[in-house]
């Protein structure tokens, strides 16, 4: 009976290996020889964490992939990837040396590496400051969360990642056992509990059992030194009876006409011990501690030496599983039946084809050789293109991080549980994976994938079927979107998508993209509302020549699309641009010369249609009102009489009117409000000082209390300092007692200090 130990070596080579991990990866001839030439003065003197000389661990990396079937090409880059380490420019460097896909594969591993590496140091310190540093489980769950993450996405992006990391831990594992140094606990059960089951799911049988036993033997040294020591013990009469039954079924195979080849399986000490765990049983009672191989040309030969087995031995009831029949989900294909010899002793027999055992020895890799596989595959797997295989890898790659998972569930660990439950993995039509949160629809994946892309989304296939947009994603789904064409129109989000009870959207992010894009639509809206409004203006005063930007610097704006916005959102008044392209005539000079002689006085009173003021004792005389104080009905007003400008119509107590008063008195007449002319409605500008915290919007609502009150707003000044902001509103008015409730209304909005007429 052939045994294999922990440490021994794989021994079949892995040809298809080379078609599946070399896909992008061109052979260059002399490339391992240049890249350890490349690599040696920058490895040799170097150690790695684990203590282990850099290039004798590349070497031994490399060897390890070429003993499953790596191509030249894969071994170099075993090299390349711990390079990158010197390099102050990897990805630079070593694509001119080599090609891009070589250094793409170096810089991605060596990130992972690092990633991988700082996290378990971060553990461990976290461990060793709690006072448990020989308590792995809680770690390594810590551990588990963005180590497989970055492990899954960098496997997603290269698939030969998968190999350099699993070839890179096993030589790590082998370090540790030939040197007996201390094992880190967290390396020994990451590699137990993430990396063996990571070679499992991929099928790599070979890799796994020596990373389980490794691992195993480091954690629990003396149990695996026990179930060693029983297996050494009964060797001779297990080999002894197994070689007989070896030789007896390879004769009667051939007697039969079915060329078999027979020999011994061997035994793993892990799988002894789990077996022994799991089903409550003494090392005694385990019953596939013997165990026999048997390979035929195709399936029909499998069942005929299953036939012949059951023929001449008892079967054990309870005791087959047909694997040919019903695959294991990550392609395993075999027929296991355990029998009795003559003597009583169980021993399980494995039958199966060639093709059947490259897939168990060397995994997933194994059917993408496409050209040999075929289109059917093996275990229902499509093979027949580069792509398929790929997706099928990815799928196994999916179910591993499941299996991680469950082994955190089953450990009772809650933590555990909850950093697994709370995401999924799909694929894109490019087989990458794109990590989402648990019940993501298409739309979040769609605006994972690109911004762009979740703005044009219009439908989606999930497995090649179309499904409803609020779909909510499983793992490992393959999902393609249905997409506007850029810039057509409708090419837009939908409001609906941010409805929570329609379900379209569960991602926080994608959420926030979609509000993103509805807020710069209505900002663009604004702003083009804003726009016609200013342009319209200035076509109406015949000043369409005037730069925009101009315009707005000269009015306090970095920008043209800054006066547009507060135009458009009614917070800046037109006014303020007329009094800008028509600025007010200056003030008249009291010194002027009297450039018009009063008529004489009639007597009676005269009435200016204009102002409605009525001047005592003086007729058709020109008034106005005057721009300091702004009276408006029932004011107290006084006149005064300019130089050329006629009577300047003040309120009695306007400081300006006194100060002129007390210096040309007789210039002062009696004036008063007259009664306005039937359905004539005049209004009389009035300003507003306002003092408030300054604050976003401030402006809007005080405009909306002038609004509400119906009362016209014709002109605002704004100041800020400190925020602190002074206003200036003009208004207008028929009567300036209404203005008092206007006022009141203003000094209540939040944020206004004082408010009062001017």
């Amino acid at each position: 009976m052939n045994s294999a130990g922990p440490e021994q070596a794989p021994a079949a080579p892995l040809a298809p290996l080379i078609a599946a991990t070399a896909q992008s990866l061109p052979e260059q001839p002399g490339s391992l020889a240049r890249a350890r030439s490349f690599a040696e003065p920058m490895l040799a003197a170097e150690t790695l964490d684990t203590g282990e000389n850099t290039l004798a661990h590349a070497d031994a990396v490399a060897d390890i992939l070429r003993g499953i079937g790596g191509s030249e090409a894969m071994q170099a880059a075993s090299y390349l990837v711990y390079a990158c380490e010197h390099l102050n420019r990897p990805q630079e460097v070593i694509a001119k040396a080599f090609g891009e896909q070589f250094a793409a594969l170096a810089v991605e591993t060596t990130q992972l590496v690092r990633v991988q590496r700082q996290a378990r140091q971060a553990q461990e310190a976290s461990a060793a400051r709690a006072g448990r540093v020989s308590d792995t489980g809680a770690a390594l769950a810590g551990l588990q969360t963005e180590n497989i993450r970055k492990m899954l996405l960098a496997f997603s992006r290269d698939l030969r990642v998968v190999m350099l990391r699993l070839a890179s831990r096993l030589q790590t594992l082998r370090h540790f056992a030939a040197t007996r140094l201390p094992v880190p606990p967290l390396l020994a059960a990451e590699s137990l509990q993430v990396f063996a089951p990571l070679a499992n799911r991929l099928g790599i049988w070979q890799v796994k059992w020596e990373i389980e036993d490794l691992a195993f033997r480091f954690l629990e040294p003396d149990t695996y030194r026990d179930v060693a020591r029983m297996l050494d013990q009964k060797r001779g009469e297990r080999e002894q009876g197994v070689e007989t039954l070896r030789q007896q079924l390879g004769q009667d195979l051939a007697a039969l006409g079915v060329a078999a080849t027979v020999h011994g399986r061997p035994k793993h000490i892990y799988s002894i011990v789990k077996k022994m765990r799991g089903k409550s049983l003494g090392f005694d009672q385990v019953l596939d501690i013997r165990g026999l191989r048997v390979i035929v040309p195709d399936v029909a030969a499998c069942y005929a030496a299953l036939s012949w087995v059951h023929a001449h031995f008892q079967p054990m009831a309870d005791e087959f599983d047909d694997y040919i029949a019903r695959p294991k989900p990550n392609g395993y294909q075999s027929l296991h039946t355990v029998v009795k010899d003559a003597q009583g002793v169980p021993i399980e027999i494995q039958i199966r084809t060639q093709a059947m055992h490259d897939h168990a020895e060397y995994g997933v890799a194994a059917h993408w050789a496409y050209k040999e596989a075929g289109t059917k595959g093996y275990a229902g797997i499509n093979a027949d293109s580069e792509y398929d295989a790929k997706i099928a890898v990815l799928r196994q790659l999916l179910a591993w991080e499941r299996d991680v998972s469950g082994q955190a569930q089953l450990s009772g660990d809650a933590a555990g549980k909850a950093l697994f439950d709370d995401h999924i993995y799909v694929l894109t039509p490019q087989a990458s994976i794109v990590e989402l949160p648990r019940g993501a629809t298409p739309v979040d994946f769609a605006y994972s994938v690109h911004t762009s892309l979740g703005h044009r989304c219009r439908g989606a296939k999930v497995d090649g079927h179309m499904v409803p947009l609020s779909t909510p994603l499983q793992n490992g789904q393959t999902v393609e979107v249905i997409a506007a064409k850029e810039g057509a129109g409708q090419s837009g989000p939908s409001r609906d998508w941010l409805n929570s009870d329609l379900g379209f959207l569960v991602s926080h992010r994608a959420r926030a993209k979609v509000r993103a894009w509805f807020n710069a639509q209505a900002q663009a809206e604004t702003v083009a509302r804003g726009r016609e409004a200013v342009e319209r203006l200035l076509q109406r005063e015949g000043r369409t020549a005037m730069k925009l930007d101009d315009l707005a610097s000269q009015l306090g704006f970095d920008g043209a699309e800054a006066l547009f916005e507060v135009v458009g959102k009614d917070e800046f008044s037109l006014r303020n641009i007329e009094t800008l392209l028509r600025p007010p005539e200056p003030a008249a000079d009291p010194d002027e010369v009297l450039l018009k002689k009063p008529h004489r006085a009639q007597g009676s009173a005269a009435r200016s249609g204009k102002s409605a003021v009525l001047v005592v004792g003086i007729d058709s005389l020109l008034t106005q009102l005057a721009r300091c104080c702004k009276p408006a009905p029932p004011d107290p007003i006084c006149g005064y009489v300019t130089r050329g400008k006629g009577v300047s119509i003040h309120r009695a107590d306007c400081p300006s009117f006194r100060l002129m008063a007390q210096r040309d008195f007789e210039r002062v007449i009696e004036v008063e409000w007259g009664v306005p002319q039937a359905q004539s409605q005049v209004v009389y500008p009035t300003d507003v000082a306002v003092e408030a915290s300054d604050r976003q919007g401030l402006l809007r609502d005080i405009s909306e209390v002038f609004a509400k009150a119906k009362v016209n707003v014709i002109g605002v000044q704004t100041q800020s300092v400190r925020e602190t902001a002074w206003m200036t509103f003009t208004v207008e008015v028929t009567d300036a007692t209404r203005l008092t409730q206007v006022i009141q209304a203003v000094g209540a909005v939040s944020g206004v200090r004082s408010a009062r007429r001017r």
